[in-house]
């Protein structure tokens, strides 16, 4: 399934809803509920990303962001997904304030694992069916429900 990010949240953080100002206060919440399961600094975490923010916007469009950043002390990658009450600008392609942000955290050293994970989180969030469903989810179980595999209902 295209959509299957249950490898990058397994470990990770999913909040499905969070009032945001600003892409740095999106980044820092995100950055703080990340350290907790890396058992890095928030600080680290937040300071890798904008310094990847600073060299490219990561707003793909369509109101998705993907910061990330690779990282010494991280052993796989992990994700946090967020969906913002009101979006904010990651200065998009498309110029649209972000709604659906995933935060992407990778090893240092895992430059082909680091663009596999990329390249999976931006199949799922190039389905507007996805996208759909992604913004009407409240709770961290139909969020699941929604990009993981594993949380899928089997057919019978």
């Amino acid at each position: 399934m295209a959509t299957d990010l249950t490898s990058l949240l397994e470990g990770g953080v999913i909040i499905p809803s969070f009032e945001a100002t600003s892409r740095k206060q999106a980044i820092h919440a995100l950055a703080e509920a990340l350290a907790e399961k890396v058992g890095l600094s928030p600080r680290l975490i937040e300071d890798a990303v904008m310094e990847r923010e600073r060299l490219g916007s990561t707003g793909v469009g369509e109101g998705v962001a993907i910061p990330h950043a690779r990282l010494d002390g991280i052993e796989t990658p992990i994700g946090g997904y967020m969906r913002l009450v009101h979006g904010v600008d990651f200065e998009a392609i498309d110029e649209r304030p972000c709604d659906l942000v995933f935060m992407l955290l990778a090893p240092k050293t895992a430059g082909a694992d680091h663009l596999r994970a990329l390249a999976q989180v931006s199949r799922a969030y190039r389905q507007s069916a996805v996208r759909d469903a992604l913004r009407e989810a409240t709770t961290e179980e139909q969020v699941r429900a929604i990009v993981c595999r594993e949380s899928a209902d089997t057919p019978a």
